[in-house]
């Protein structure tokens, strides 16, 4: 009888067994969105000035801060162009304007000048209850429109219409805004094809992943100081029609990452090659202050584009503009803006409804933009200042793209293109062949690799060629012009030292 009861008992035990975990199965939570189930382009995007190797230099910094010896005292940040996070200073009358429009009270402080006052009230009589706090159309602001409007019509001699003006959160959004307008949404050979230079900014790649689009990578030729040829363009072109419907080129001028400044021929030659083949072209143009190369100077696409007459004066183009460039380096206000030329009255409809989608872009960037657009004038009482302030900015920076320019031409194994434009230069490795083996080894690709141990042994952050893409068998890196002077000096004196440590190790 007793081995009846246990029997029974233990059948009842594993019976309530099975049972709870069947319940347990049906009422656990498990997770809706997983890394197999989730957006696979998402996934996809590569970010390379915030890959990996900024993510080690965050951990180095916190080792440091905790105590950690190491062969240097601080992480030098040279991986993206964040001008004010490496020492700028704002400029005066920026900086004036926007806190009279954060905090009108201040129009009463007889320390801020008149001029910043009249720039402020005129900013906040177009907002609504006059206050930054509002939203704003979802173009931007009338007034400041209005003002990058007159911007465009005073560089180029060329008039420009603010209902064709869209103020964005920095560039990056208005690039992204033009280019899902030119998805087909379609897959295989007809999905939407972008063209893009290699080297190019981590943006262009990363958006054509999400958007599940096709990058057509067209060469500079670093041996011709990363100029552009047309021959490139019909090359990669008619290799991309086998993968994609071409759609889109999109031009760096100054060029990032490489700093070079396209000549009017070359300009002439891509807007009559995108006219040939029908592409709408997007022309990113947020370092059109920053020309440094005494043979150098900044051509607008819009304006060699209407100099050229019909059948090009009609050609549809996009040009992009930031406050995070230039002398300004706002990057954190997020400011930025677009024109759009010859764009169909249809097509621009929808772009004004997708933005207005999302409200309106940060009215607080659009008052930053408002300044870059609207700077003193002479006779103005900040005028003094502000040109001081912005000539000392630009002047250094030339300084320190020939400092950059001359060193690292001076070391075995490397080297580097003049810095024309632009913020950064873009050196090249000459690696032997234990170091590419021993990259290889680790799964890195020799320029990774090299930055990596550069990161380790010196706190300087970089970022490898391949995040911008190069040509098979050359290795780079990008790095920053904008640390001060003093700094700079001493990154590359770091730099130099490990170079030569490096070579002598893997030589």
């Amino acid at each position: 009888m007793l081995r009846s009861l246990d029997k029974t008992v233990g059948l009842s035990t594993r019976h309530l067994c099975q049972t709870r975990k069947t319940v347990e199965k049906l009422f656990s939570r498990t997770k809706v969105l997983t890394i197999d189930n989730m957006n696979p382009h998402v996934k996809n995007i590569e970010y390379a000035v915030r890959g990996p190797i900024v993510i080690r230099a965050g951990e180095i910094e916190n080792e440091l801060k905790k105590g950690t010896k190491k062969n240097f005292t601080d992480v030098i940040r040279a991986n993206i162009g964040d001008c004010h996070a490496t020492g700028q200073e704002p400029l005066t009358f920026l900086r004036q304007v926007v806190a009279l429009c954060v905090y009108p009270d201040l129009m009463k402080d007889p320390t801020f000048p008149d001029d910043a006052k009249q720039r402020a009230d005129r900013i906040l009589g177009s907002c609504g209850g006059r206050s930054l706090g509002a939203y704003s159309d979802s173009a931007g602001v009338p007034v400041i429109r209005e003002d990058v409007a007159k911007y465009i019509e005073e560089r180029d001699g060329i008039p420009s219409d603010p209902a064709n003006i869209f103020l964005s959160g920095g560039a990056s959004e208005s690039i992204r805004n033009v280019m899902k307008l030119l998805m087909t949404a379609l897959p295989g050979k007809e999905r939407a094809g972008v063209m893009i230079p290699i080297p190019q900014y981590p943006l262009y790649s990363a958006t054509i992943a999400e958007y599940n689009a096709h990058p057509i990578g067209y060469f500079l030729n670093e041996a011709d100081k990363w100029s552009l040829s047309v021959e490139e363009l019909k090359r990669s072109l008619a290799e991309g029609k086998k993968h994609c419907k071409p759609r889109a080129i999109c031009v760096i001028n100054p060029g990032n990452p490489t700093g070079q400044v396209l000549t009017r021929k070359n300009i002439e030659d891509i807007i009559k090659f995108a006219k040939e083949e029908n592409l709408f072209i997007m022309a990113d143009e947020v370092y059109q202050h920053n020309v440094y190369a005494a043979d150098s100077k900044f051509h607008s696409f819009k304006k060699v584009l209407t100099e050229l007459g019909p059948p090009y004066s009609e050609m549809e183009l996009a040009s992009f503009m930031s406050t995070s460039k230039g002398y300004m380096g706002e990057c954190g206000f997020r400011g930025g803006y677009v024109e759009i030329i010859n764009m169909d009255p249809a097509v621009k409809a929808m772009l004004t409804k997708a933005i207005s989608a999302k409200l309106c872009s940060a009215v607080t960037g659009q008052a930053v933009l408002d300044v870059v657009v609207n700077p003193p004038k002479p006779g103005e009482p900040s005028y003094a200042l502000f040109k001081q302030q912005k000539d000392a900015v630009l002047g250094q920076l030339a300084e320190k793209g020939r400092m950059a320019t001359e060193i690292f031409n001076s070391i075995k194994g490397i080297s580097c293109n003049p810095v024309q434009g632009a913020m950064y230069a873009f050196p090249r490795l000459d690696l032997p062949r234990k170091a590419v083996e021993a990259a290889k080894a680790k799964g890195q690709p020799a320029d990774a690799f090299y930055c990596f141990s550069l990161l380790e042994e010196t706190g300087m952050c970089v970022v490898p060629g391949s995040g911008f893409g190069q040509k098979e068998g050359t290795w780079h890196f990008r790095t920053t012009i904008l640390p001060p002077v003093e700094k700079l000096g001493e990154m590359l004196n770091r730099f130099g030292d490990f170079h030569i440590k490096f070579l002598n190790k893997y030589s």
